[in-house]
């Protein structure tokens, strides 16, 4: 029996404590965003508490799924070869969570961009990982024990798969926009370089852990490919919150030390034009503040425009909107 429960819940026990483990961190972020972001519009702060909600969900019905089994009915070999309703939440509640930030992020692709192909693109995508996962939910429940879990990897295949492909998606449009803005400006550059980084980074970490828990699911007949499976919900929320809460945390220049000087002012863009085509223009205004130590060159500004519309009357103060803060909740 001891074998038996190390065998089967060993992964899934790993995959709960690292579930709590990133909930926390979870926790954290949305703490901070909602005390960083204050003036968000409405529809973006009940966006995130509705991601909250679920999320704390997924992690309540994660413990609950270790703990039944081993703790409230110890030594009920039955409760410990066969799922119940308990591991249905998991692949539910995971994907809807996937379907949502991908759906944010498509979004922000298509405002970026102007591209609805894309858009359309990322959301066939994701919605057929969310079919995916509710087949999953339902499978389990017709096919119950732990070690026949392979007689609906045609369900599996298509929740993780067309989840890593939307991810994948994501990240390669955004990075492929960013590349094509650059202006040849280090200092214009190195913060979309920056913001390139993580979006490669975040993008990955979903990719890369979808697909780890697709092949080792393929490969083995045993649990393990749930330790990576409960993960993936606080790995979506955790992407996104991240992107959210370092809005303000771009477009700091070096100093010749080496080190980041909040002094200085973000890359800022002013996104007033509403057709596909940008204009990426750029006003820069070097300021070069010599002392018998250091040498600080200071990037101003940038502005990003769109042909076919007019500018306002702010066009005097045309740097009032950070990049890092429209590209983050366009």
């Amino acid at each position: 029996m001891a074998g038996l429960t190390e065998t089967v819940w060993g992964p899934i026990f790993f995959g709960m404590v690292f579930n709590i483990m990133l909930f926390g961190t979870m926790v954290t972020q949305t703490h901070t965003y909602f005390t960083k972001y204050k003036k968000d519009k409405f529809t973006l702060k009940l966006f995130i508490a509705v991601l909250f909600v679920a999320d704390c969900l997924n992690t309540a019905f994660d413990v609950a799924l270790v703990y039944k089994p081993i703790v409230h009915m110890a030594g009920d070999q039955h409760a410990l070869l066969f799922a119940d309703w308990l591991s249905s939440t998991d692949p539910i509640v995971t994907s809807i969570i996937a379907a949502l930030v991908q759906t944010f992020f498509g979004w922000r692709v298509k405002v970026l961009t102007g591209n609805w192909f894309l858009f359309i693109a990322i959301g066939a995508c994701s919605f057929c990982q969310l079919c995916g996962g509710i087949g999953v939910a339902i499978a389990i429940t017709f096919i119950p024990a732990f070690t026949d879990f392979l007689k609906f990897k045609a369900a599996v295949i298509i929740w993780l798969a067309f989840s890593a492909a939307a991810d994948v998606l994501i990240a390669v449009s955004l990075v492929w926009y960013l590349r094509q803005h650059k202006t040849g400006f280090s200092g214009s550059d190195d913060a979309i370089d920056r913001i390139i980084r993580l979006t490669v980074q975040t993008g990955l970490i979903t990719a890369v852990c979808a697909t780890v828990d697709l092949v080792v699911f393929l490969a083995d007949d045993t649990t393990v490919h749930l330790a990576f499976n409960l993960l993936l919900a606080k790995l979506y929320t955790n992407t996104l919150l991240s992107s959210l809460n370092t809005r303000k945390g771009w477009g700091y220049s070096h100093g010749m030390d080496g080190a980041y000087s909040s002094n200085n002012p973000p890359l800022q863009v002013n996104p007033r034009y509403g057709n596909n085509v940008n204009v990426l223009s750029q006003q820069m205004q070097t300021k070069t503040i010599q002392s018998s130590h250091q040498v600080f060159v200071d990037v101003d500004t940038i502005e990003m425009r769109d042909l076919d519309q007019k500018p306002s009357s702010s066009d005097a103060l045309p740097y009032q909107q950070s990049f890092v803060n429209n590209y983050s909740i366009a």
